[in-house]
């Protein structure tokens, strides 16, 4: 036998039962297969070790004294086999039992807190760890196996990763109160946007990745004002008259509602962008992950 190869563990299973009730037929009858296809696979078991494991009689089966031996044997390979089964269904469960999410900032800001309130009515039992951080940094997170699944808000899906689109999102140019744009009701021209510096979140950040690929082509880009690591921070900045900035239209729905912040209407340029949730191409997906996935798409921002 080759050393790679292993026995069949029914094979062995069956081996024991005809061990024990001194019968072919009952061993066969057990296993809920033909009195004929015992005697095969018991065949085939008996190629596969190279040494006669039964003899076979008219008044029933015994086993030879290799049988007995390697009965002996296939009781250990069996208890252990069944602790294997029995330990990976413990870790199956206690798998099923949390979940490991990361998100982008403005996913988990804005969308993430209705998503898992919906998800804890339909599964109570699961507790949620939840990693808030940038787009480029949920993609490695998923690829280093440390959560099961992610969001992202880059345009585009991170290399190796599964992805599915559950939303969509708008970029939105928006200014303080006191800046020129504010009062501005003809559209931005895009060069003119390329050509402003900006506040901008992060490098890495989905946002600023979308509006780069966006302003691809457009003309010189400015460089940034200011760079900054939170949504929070890029409208604190912007409403004091730092400097003009982009967003998610979810980040500053609330500004732009009080008017502590304006948007800026803009012309030949589509800000849109999609919400992809991101994982592993194997394994599969847990049941909790599959489950917040999609909750996400049937949740529409």
């Amino acid at each position: 036998m080759s050393a790679t190869r292993w026995p069949d563990l029914a094979s062995l299973e069956l081996l024991l039962l005809v061990a024990e009730q001194g019968s072919l037929g009952k061993a066969a009858r057990l296993q809920a297969i033909t009195q004929a296809s015992a005697s095969r696979r018991l065949d085939t078991l008996e190629r596969e070790l190279g040494v006669p494991l039964l003899y076979r009689s008219t008044s029933g089966s015994r086993l030879t004294p290799q049988g007995q031996v390697v009965v002996d044997w296939a009781r250990a390979a069996l208890a252990a086999s069944n602790d294997l089964l029995v330990g990976v269904r413990a870790l199956r469960q206690q798998r099923n039992a949390s979940l490991q999410v990361a998100a982008s900032m403005t996913v988990a800001e804005y969308l993430m807190p209705a998503w898992l309130l919906s998800l804890r009515r339909t599964m109570p039992s699961i507790e949620v760890d939840l990693r808030v951080v940038n787009s480029r940094r949920v993609g490695d997170l998923v690829r280093e196996g440390d959560i099961d699944v992610g969001f992202i808000e880059s345009p585009s899906v991170p290399q190796g990763l599964a992805a599915k689109r559950v939303a969509h999102d708008r970029l939105a140019v928006v200014v303080g109160p006191q800046h020129p744009w504010a009062r501005r009701r003809e559209p931005l021209n895009v060069a003119d946007l390329a050509a402003t510096p900006l506040v901008v979140r992060e490098p890495g950040s989905g946002t600023r990745n979308a509006l780069e690929r966006a302003l691809a082509g457009r003309g010189a880009i400015a460089a940034p004002v200011l760079e900054l690591s939170s949504n929070a921070a890029v409208k604190v900045a912007v409403e004091a008259g730092v400097a003009p900035a982009v967003l998610s239209a979810l980040a500053v729905a609330a500004e732009l509602r009080e008017g502590r912040l304006f948007e800026v209407p803009l012309g030949d340029l589509d800000l849109r962008r999609p919400l992809r949730a991101v994982w592993r191409r194997k394994p599969r997906l847990p049941d909790p992950a599959a489950g917040l996935v999609r909750l996400a798409m049937t949740l529409r921002p």
